[in-house]
């Protein structure tokens, strides 16, 4: 296989290549992305080992990286049960509808340029199209399929309202993830994966388009249920979530699924934001190999194991968030921020189109954008330093349990008062009273 130069990949460049490339194509994505999946677990277990002052796997292979193949042997040879209250073909078509979708959004992810693959002429993509970006939002949404069903199938009270959480939350976070892609749009004159990653050749979008990169980088943690937004899984509340009642390999392939959606959504804000397959920092002006070949492949998956890195840092650093305090930051802070910018995006690009406006009042607009936009983030609502007035306790109902008051003006802060004991001179009968 002998690297070509790199050329600007359009949509005329697919649609060319003979089956046999289209399957090994399709392969490669299948193999790469389960791959992908075992490392991505030793390494998660690795790095919050590494924050928490722990040594993590070591024993199984070398550095313990056979460690998720091991677990994931174990648990294929687990027992697999099936609730007697469960609808048992919804039960097993759930765990499908959530891990097709999330191998098949790859299909439209570009890797890198066109190279010399087996002495045929192919864009390291397996497809592309006009609505590619809109392709992968659909298939995407249709992975909250499977959790819905296989939290409602299970015939469990816990396990539905994991199902319930999760659909409110991924539909919720999808509203603003989409959002933060209309600025991208707008920039690149097209959805299409490979044409956006083209448009990135001189400067990325994660650079001109920062809040929508950080409105993305927010909502894709939503939408992955990851933590500190991982609520359809909260253990402390509903035992395990939508996946309470599954076993074996049927909660293998939920596992899976999480963690290739970890991968899809980073390869896809890699791919709108930060260049895609181009090589970082610019280093394609000491080189301009780098970004020739298979050299991309190398840049693309290190920008998305970066993100990665991010997700297991959150994990490692802070605590789960309350339902609805996640659901009020979702549309009360990023959907209307997102929609703020979108029109801001929209007008500064007419207008830079059109030359009719000078630089200087550009950047002012756009500095009192960023201090609008942080002040909708980072500053409550009033209504949310309001105390709550004092109410008087209620006295017990004869016969009740005698519960202690709430102090006056609410729960006091700080370390309690210590108890103090009342002294009893009387002795029980059978024991002796030492006395010094």
């Amino acid at each position: 296989m002998i690297p070509l130069a790199a050329d600007d990949t359009s949509l005329a460049s697919f649609g060319n290549d003979p089956w046999w490339i289209i399957l090994i194509k399709t392969l490669l994505i299948f193999v790469v992305l389960v791959l992908l999946t075992l490392f991505n677990i030793w390494f998660e277990r690795r790095v919050v080992a590494r924050m928490q002052h722990r040594i993590g796997p070591n024993i199984n292979g070398p550095f313990g990286l056979l460690q998720s193949l091991a677990d994931g042997v174990k648990l294929a040879l687990k027992e697999d049960l099936i609730p007697k209250a469960a609808d048992k073909v919804v039960f097993l078509i759930a765990p499908v509808l959530a891990v097709v979708p999330a191998f098949v959004t790859f299909s439209v992810i570009p890797f890198g340029p066109e190279v010399n693959f087996f002495g045929e002429t192919t864009p390291l993509q397996l497809t592309d199209m006009p609505v590619a970006v809109l392709f992968v939002m659909a298939i995407a949404s249709i992975g909250i399929y499977g959790i819905v069903l296989g939290g409602w199938s299970s015939g469990s009270t816990y396990s539905l309202l994991g199902g319930l959480r999760s659909s409110a939350q991924m539909i919720s976070y999808e509203v603003a993830m989409g959002l933060a892609l209309v600025a991208v749009f707008l920039y690149a004159g097209s959805m299409s994966t490979s044409e956006i990653v083209a448009a990135q050749d001189n400067l990325w979008f994660g650079l001109i388009l920062a809040p929508s990169f950080i409105i993305y980088t927010i909502a894709m943690i939503g939408e992955t249920n990851r933590a500190p937004f991982d609520l359809p899984e909260a253990e402390g509340e509903l035992v395990g979530g939508f996946h309470t009642e599954y076993s074996s390999l049927k909660f293998a392939l939920f596992f899976l699924a999480e963690y290739i959606n970890m991968a899809t959504v980073s390869a896809l804000a890699t791919t709108l934001f930060l260049g895609g397959w181009h090589a970082p920092f610019w280093i394609d002006h000491l080189y301009a190999g780098f970004n020739e070949g298979y050299w991309p492949v190398l840049w693309f998956f290190g920008k998305v194991m970066a993100f990665i890195f991010v997700f297991i840092w959150l994990r490692g650093t802070l605590p789960r968030l309350r339902y609805d305090q996640f659901m009020a930051f979702g549309w009360k802070r990023l959907i209307p921020a997102a929609l703020l910018w979108i029109i801001a995006v929209a007008t500064i690009r007419a207008m830079s189109l059109e030359d009719g406006i000078d630089r200087q009042y550009l950047l002012v607009a756009i500095g009192v954008l960023v201090v609008l936009f942080l002040g909708l983030f980072f500053f409550a609502d009033e209504d949310d330093h309001e105390e709550a007035p004092a109410v008087a306790p209620e006295p017990p109902a004869s016969g009740a349990f005698p519960v202690p008051p709430m102090p006056t003006g609410g729960p006091v802060r700080g370390a309690a008062e210590p108890l103090t004991f009342r002294s009893s001179s009387t002795v029980p009968a059978g024991t002796t009273e030492e006395t010094s």
